[in-house]
């Protein structure tokens, strides 16, 4: 028994253009709803907004850095770190109101700083894939000037 396909028509067929117009429009805001969660492949001036490269010393060398980026270590070779000091180092550098970004190699440090930094009232964007990341993009990075103290390159 063969059953007889049923159209559906829309009464209006301009509410449908104005439906998939709607959807588009939504679909471009939901992609651009997290302004302050850049990826680093994103195109992106030091100029414009502060970077921090909270790596080693020993990796600011291994690989250079961003250029325009401060570098102030977040965390120890043994992963410790000194939340009040680099707090201290950062105060230095930037208020709390303004907007900075922090990186590392591969985006974990990060995600863990930037969670305490915004508990502690910061505004911090947090460059996800860090490093490596930027590297895989082909942005380039600058040699770290050595025995420059952290806090110091920009």
């Amino acid at each position: 028994m063969l059953r007889k396909a049923t159209i559906i028509q829309s009464a209006h067929p301009i509410n449908f253009i104005h439906f998939l117009l709607f959807l588009l429009i939504v679909s471009v805001l939901t992609a651009c709803s997290k302004p302050d969660e850049p990826s680093p492949g994103s195109t992106f001036s030091s100029e414009k907004i502060t970077v921090i490269d909270i790596r080693t010393e020993a990796e600011w060398r291994e690989t250079g850095i961003l250029e325009g980026a401060i570098t102030i270590t977040f965390f120890d070779v043994y992963d410790d770190y000194n939340e009040k000091e680099f707090i201290k180092l950062l105060d230095k550098i930037t208020k709390k109101d303004e907007v900075f970004a922090i990186i590392c190699r591969t985006g974990r440090r990060t995600r863990i700083a930037a969670q305490i930094l915004r508990q502690a009232g910061y505004k911090v964007v947090d460059l996800k894939g860090g490093v490596r990341h930027l590297q895989r993009v082909g942005i380039k990075l600058v040699p770290y000037s050595k025995g420059q103290p952290a806090g110091q390159q920009k």
